[in-house]
């Protein structure tokens, strides 16, 4: 026999079997008949199933939960951690911001004060330049008058003797 052959018989008897089976099954059901059965080997898979529950549970499940509930202890830590930062963060972000605005506001109020002394002092000096002014030109015009006073008692004096010349000319003459 070839192996395809071989194969195919024992896929056969293997389908066949499965198909009788199936039937019997059926036909158990049908007559009523029980599928579990209470006998030694019930208490022989219980018994194995309480046993590999323990000892799982010991060795795989009890130490598995441990592992997750550090790991979301940690990470439950570590975001209470980045919260606590932030909202420190946040605070001295506002506290920045108002020393800032405080330092704004010392500096504009100092600026502002320099400022009025500034112009107290340019208006000071206008006025002391101004009275000055007005000084120097109440001299000058001062002067001029005495100049013109001397001019004139000058011209007096030439005319008085202009006058005496051209008298005794025309006297004279």
């Amino acid at each position: 026999m070839t192996k395809k052959k071989a194969c195919g018989n024992v896929q056969s008897n293997v389908f066949k079997k499965a198909i009788k089976q199936s039937t019997a099954l059926g036909e158990a059901s049908k007559e009523g008949c029980n599928m579990l059965e209470f006998n030694q080997w019930f208490f022989v898979l219980l018994a194995n199933f309480l046993v590999l529950f323990f000892v799982l549970n010991a060795i795989l499940f009890k130490p598995l939960a441990k592992v997750f509930k550090e790991r979301e202890a940690a990470t439950a830590g570590a975001l209470d951690e980045a919260k606590l930062l932030t909202v420190k963060k946040e605070d001295a972000i506002a506290k920045m911001n108002a020393e800032l605005m405080s330092a704004k506001n010392k500096a504009k109020e100092i600026f502002d004060s320099l400022r009025e002394v500034g112009v107290a002092r340019q208006k000071e000096m206008l006025s002391k330049a101004e009275a000055e002014a007005v000084e120097m030109i109440e001299k000058a015009r001062k002067e001029l008058q005495a100049e013109a006073e001397k001019a004139r008692a000058a011209l007096k004096a030439d005319i008085e003797k202009l006058s005496e010349e051209i008298v005794s000319k025309l006297v004279k003459a």
